[in-house]
């Protein structure tokens, strides 16, 4: 079983995602069977890498809301968070352009490292608030995960990988994908949202069980992602 995952470090829905997947497919009895890839996707390309300012400013000028407003927007999100095991500090959650982030996760996956990678990234912007913008820190989290220091720096002092960035986007809006994360398993079944554990669960025995050999999978949506305006819901 083929599961392809799209998301963006900077959707806050998307680690959450992933947290709830993840514990989905670590009760699922046939996991060793499954196989997952990450696809990149950014949420806004035209990020400035250097944003001066907090998230809160960066939100309210994008969405015309007020300061108190954009910290409202983020409070629901926050307590899903918490209740996933996960510690969301966006009062120190450095804004920036992700492209580079996603070609360190490119190269990652050369090496069986991907999943690695992705993990310290989320954790780096959403609960460290280390600048994922920036080569130095790109270059520690490559390290830190195993990569060696002196391939992430030449990769990251190349366009290596830029193409591979774009395949994945290229594929996603072939698919008609408006917002991450976005799960499509066996490129049929798709997931959209974080979902709760339980829906994955659900869509990952459905799914084996028609296979292996038969019963047909629902396709559930939802409203707990971010979308291609940068707008987490």
């Amino acid at each position: 079983m083929k599961v392809e995952i799209w998301s963006d470090i900077l959707c806050p829905w998307c680690y959450i995602g992933k947290r709830e997947f993840e514990n989905a497919l670590n009760r699922f009895k046939h996991k060793d069977k499954v196989e997952v890839t990450w696809k990149s996707f950014e949420l806004d390309p035209s990020a400035q890498k250097d944003y001066d300012g907090d998230l809160y400013s960066l939100l309210s000028s994008k969405y015309n809301v007020s300061i108190e407003r954009a910290r409202q927007m983020t409070g629901a999100l926050i307590e899903r968070a918490k209740a996933t095991g996960l510690t969301y500090n966006m009062d120190i959650a450095k804004a920036t352009n992700s492209f580079d982030a996603h070609r360190l996760i490119h190269l990652a996956a050369e090496h069986g490292l991907q999943e690695t990678v992705i993990e310290r990234l989320s954790a780096a912007y959403l609960t460290e608030g280390k600048h994922i913008g920036h080569h130095e820190t790109l270059i520690q989290i490559g390290v830190e995960a195993g990569l060696d220091e002196a391939d992430v720096t030449k990769m990251l002092n190349s366009n290596s990988y830029a193409d591979a960035v774009r395949k994945d986007e290229y594929e996603a809006q072939n698919l008609s994908i408006k917002g991450v994360p976005f799960f499509l398993i066996n490129q049929k079944y798709s997931i959209s949202g974080a979902q709760p554990q339980e829906v994955f669960a659900e869509a990952l025995e459905k799914i084996w069980e028609e296979l292996y050999p038969e019963t047909k999978a629902d396709v559930t949506s939802g409203n707990a992602q971010c979308g291609a305006d940068g707008q987490c819901q």
